[in-house]
């Protein structure tokens, strides 16, 4: 039976380059949330979250999350604080194979040199991923599977997520 495949992770761990690839080899859609809050709430993520603040924005990534997984299966990319919010995780269980993106704060923050389009990451890129991570490690090893991206280019961690999930059943 299909599931959704649902990658989670750090800022910069991938999700999005990743979920497209893997999206091709498995023949179906890939759905980046955060294009879906920008498309609903018709602000960039920094004005949301500047507006109306994080709480807000967990609010319409929720629901993007509950609308992707009433559509068929496919594979799904939330922002790196989806899992971490109480409940997400348990509720995608039954519907979708969740792969985590292993990467290294010092990593994810090299991949995201030069971007400032993160609010939960500023001023300081790597302090903040370095926090964000050791607050999120319990939420990311809930995961059903780990692919590990450090050392690996895209298109070999999008090959290990589609092979993991055909050999869950999950495709």
């Amino acid at each position: 039976m299909r599931r959704h495949i649902i990658l989670i992770g750090l800022p910069g761990a991938g999700k999005t380059s990743v979920g497209g690839h893997v999206a091709a080899l498995l023949g179906t859609r890939f759905r980046d949330l955060d294009v879906d809050i920008v498309d609903t709430a018709g602000a960039d993520i920094a004005t949301i979250f500047r507006d109306r603040g994080e709480a807000a924005f967990r609010d319409l990534e929720r629901a993007a999350m509950t609308r992707a997984l009433d559509d068929d299966p496919h594979v799904i990319a939330p922002g790196g604080g989806w899992a971490a919010q109480q409940g997400n995780l348990t509720a995608a269980a039954e519907r979708a194979l969740v792969v985590l993106l292993a990467c290294t704060a010092e990593v994810a923050a090299e991949r995201l040199a030069g971007t400032h389009d993160r609010p939960l990451l500023q001023p300081d890129p790597p302090g903040a991923l370095r926090a964000l991570a050791e607050a999120r490690a319990a939420s990311y090893a809930r995961a059903e599977a780990t692919v590990e991206t450090v050392g690996h280019d895209v298109e070999t961690v999008a090959r290990e997520v589609a092979v993991l999930a055909r050999s869950r059943g999950s495709w």
